[in-house]
């Protein structure tokens, strides 16, 4: 192996790991809307699952991205570049809302996740 291909492939790992993360964040975030409407008589139930349908599909979706840059392939970066630029929106919207506590540590790691993304080279296949 190459320097340049242990490089990328270093890359791509800690591409993987964020990608990994962000899914175990927005998994935790689904069960947590679950348990949430569990304890909660006033509930929509639509509009609620609606909410944690996308947040189990947006969770399953990273996740299949971050395997995808463990294994070196191309699928991986087009959702992970969606994705985080969708976070940075919501970002937006956060602040917009004084939401700083929640605004702060989604920024960093959509903006780390983004870059690391977008600098990271897929193996050849």
């Amino acid at each position: 192996m190459s320097q340049d291909s242990a490089k990328a492939a270093k890359a791509r790992a800690m591409v993987a790991s964020l990608l990994f993360l962000e899914s175990a964040i927005i998994l935790a975030l689904g069960f947590w809307l679950i348990i949430l409407a569990l304890k909660s008589s006033d509930t929509e139930i639509f509009p609620w699952l609606g909410v944690v349908l996308f947040a189990l599909l947006g969770a399953g979706g990273l996740f299949a991205s971050a395997v995808g840059y463990k294994r070196g392939k191309y699928f991986g970066r087009a959702p992970a570049v969606l994705a985080n630029l969708i976070a940075l929106g919501v970002v937006k919207f956060q602040i917009d809302a004084q939401l700083w506590i929640s605004a702060i540590p989604l920024a960093i790691i959509a903006i780390a996740t983004l870059i690391a993304a977008l600098r990271a080279i897929p193996q050849k296949i």
